[in-house]
């Protein structure tokens, strides 16, 4: 980009720039980028007035409407643009922005009024012969320009499927459920199942923290996904308005329900390919019950399938039917959602000498799920330190194992498990071995586990993850005992099995290669997205891989190319790490206690799979969502 004509962007959070884009997705670069720290135009081209006329406009149409002065002043301010846009203007009408947009910025109840002063005051400053002269109708205003624009909030920003949380809990506080509702399926097809096992990093980045407690986002989406399962919201209708297309679905898991689900919307019909028995993919069989009953799923699985998809079971691409196959049978494109099914290597000696007793977690929690004994015995040893390892430790005690150990190699600090499973296993009566590592595999003559030799480890200088790396420490060797060995440090994809491993297609990691924005792969009418594309991650990212193929799928499927949207391009200028870091002062104190959902007592809860975590009560929802503070941003570009 060439150096901008006008550059008013507050340096304090970093510079506004287009490094977060890649130029090579894009058929055109924006010519001004206009949001809540200033603007920046590169363009000469771009009119400022017909800017700001379309930055008000934006602005009122995003207004909730809550507060009068916001909900009428932005109209007013929009509406006396839009006249010095057409010639029917007058340099009062220039005042009177400039008042009313004071004014809001003193007065609205959220953030997006509160931050609208600075953007629509550097610009009508840093151009304001241009608007004097077009209220006088001195000059004539070009227009033609392409505008688009997004809001975005913290924990907009850091959902990877951008659900529009301000706006739900919004819904929630008036007690408007089925709107609520709405809102959340935007962006997230699964809300009975993200409700409660989502790793809430939305809540992470919750400003409502820095004043007291985050607030408790992922419960009050639980509220809303059991109003639905209830039967107590309005019912999704299907679009009677069908297309002829036909698209392939490669697994039921949560990137390919969520594919089928943004597909069916746009009246695509698709059928899923699943090689298991059963839909849900990890979410089944990789989450026990006592997270995420099976009776959730189930139900989101029926959402989908009425949105027009069609589950074929037991059936696994590459071996009972071929991506070729497929292509034979009328399907014009494929998304591929399988997942990353295989255990990671622990590089434990013995692992692979087939030891009974000795299974990976992901093997262990897709047998508990069927409801199998998976293992036998008394002590079993769990190595890892994530959401699976505590998936398993807190299977283990259900299944009857009264000495459960977890082994982790570096601290507490350290875990990328959800605090929540790490304290509920410790009420639970599992033993955490802290600086630990595995190093060999103990067993009898009968080829039985009896043990598993460890070693002590001190936290050395950072790795590429950013945590410390582990060192071991020399003759710290010791032995836990035990009768079963459960390795949870990660997962592997296996798509070599249905893709060829020529042509760039594959990943040294074998994950597919897809393009980032699209989901598209090499191969053009072959999309992709979630664990079997990025390599293992949260359920709420596969969800939002499952949406963002549909959507170029569903563009493939109407022009036989894929391209980026402008809409697309402004997120992701929203989301840039450079752009927000907030400083604006609070509109209210703190001082008010964040609700948490009742759990049942470790007592109870650890003698069956019976649900842990309970749901709010409509107050208790409408409460929460009212300590949400609005902290909207909003950001247009022109193109």
């Amino acid at each position: 980009m060439s150096h901008p004509v006008i550059d008013t962007w507050s340096g304090d959070e970093g510079e506004l720039d287009l490094s977060c884009l890649d130029a090579g997705h894009w058929e055109k670069m924006p010519k001004a980028v206009m949001g809540w720290k200033g603007l920046k135009i590169w363009d000469e081209s771009v009119d400022p007035v017909e800017l700001l006329a379309a930055y008000l406009r934006k602005a009122s149409e995003e207004s909730c409407g809550q507060c009068i002065p916001c909900r009428l002043g932005t109209a007013r301010m929009a509406t006396l643009a839009e006249g010095v846009c057409r010639g029917e203007g007058k340099e009062a009408d220039l005042n009177q922005i400039r008042h009313l947009v004071r004014q809001i910025g003193l007065t609205a109840r959220c953030d997006l009024g509160r931050t609208l002063a600075k953007p629509v005051q550097d610009l009508m400053d840093g151009f304001r012969e241009n608007f004097v002269a077009a209220a006088r109708g001195e000059r004539v205003v070009q227009n033609g320009t392409t505008y688009a624009a997004t809001l975005t909030a913290p924990c907009i920003r850091a959902c990877p499927a951008h659900v529009d949380i301000p706006a739900y809990l919004e819904n929630v506080r008036m007690g408007q459920w089925s709107k609520a509702m709405d809102t959340v399926r935007q962006g997230c097809p699964m809300p009975g199942t993200i409700g409660r096992v989502c790793v809430r990093p939305c809540e992470s980045a919750c400003r409502r923290g820095e004043l007291d407690a985050p607030l408790s986002v992922r419960a009050v989406k639980r509220f809303l996904g059991d109003l639905e399962m209830r039967g107590e919201l309005e019912t999704i209708t299907l679009d009677s308005n069908r297309r002829s297309e036909k698209v392939a679905v490669v697994g039921a898991g949560p990137a390919g329900l969520s594919c089928a689900y943004y597909l069916g919307k746009q009246g695509i019909k698709t059928t899923i390919f699943e090689a298991q028995e059963g839909p849900g993919g990890m979410a089944a069989y990789g989450i026990p019950s006592y997270r995420l009953p099976r009776d959730v799923i189930a139900h989101e699985v029926q959402m989908v399938e009425s949105m027009g998809a069609e589950i074929h079971y037991n059936t696994t691409i590459g071996k009972d039917i071929t991506l070729d196959e497929l292509a034979t049978q009328g399907y014009q494109a494929v998304f591929v959602g399988a997942g990353a099914p295989a255990p990671s290597k622990i590089r434990c000696e013995g692992e692979d000498d087939g030891y009974e007793n000795f299974m990976p977690g992901v093997d262990f929690l897709a047998r508990a799920a069927r409801g199998e004994m998976p293992l036998t015995g008394r002590r079993v040893a769990v190595i890892g330190g994530g959401n699976v390892a505590m998936d398993c430790v807190r299977t283990s005690r259900r299944l009857g194992f009264s000495d459960v150990n977890l082994i982790y190699r570096r601290t507490e600090a350290e875990m990328p498990a959800d605090l929540h499973e790490i304290r509920e296993a410790k009420e639970e009566g599992v033993t955490f071995h802290f600086l630990v590592a595995p190093l060999r595999i103990v067993a009898d003559a009968q080829h039985r586990v009896t043990g598993l030799e460890c070693m002590k480890m001190v936290l050395g200088e950072p790795d590429s993850s950013g945590r410390r790396r582990p060192v071991p420490v020399e003759n710290s060797q010791f032995v836990i005992e035990c009768d079963a060995i459960i390795p949870a440090i990660g997962q592997t994809c296996t798509l070599d099995s249905i893709l060829p491993k020529e042509g760039g297609v594959l990943s040294r990691w074998n994950t597919l290669e897809v393009n980032s924005i699209t989901g598209q792969s090499p191969i053009p009418h072959i999309f992709g997205g979630g664990d079997c594309a990025t390599g293992p991650d949260t359920l709420i990212a596969a969800l939002a891989a499952g949406k963002k193929g549909a959507l170029a799928i569903a563009g493939y499927l109407e022009t036989g190319t894929c391209s980026s949207e402008n809409d697309e391009m402004v997120r992701i200028l929203a989301d840039a790490p450079t752009l927000f870091k907030s400083d604006t002062a609070f509109a209210y104190p703190g001082c008010t206690q964040r609700a948490e959902a009742p759990v049942l007592s470790s007592e109870i809860r650890v003698g069956n799979f019976d649900e842990v975590e309970k749901g709010f009560a409509p107050f208790q929802a409408r409460k929460e969502a009212a300590r949400c503070l609005r902290c909207y941003r909003m950001v247009m570009a022109a193109f």
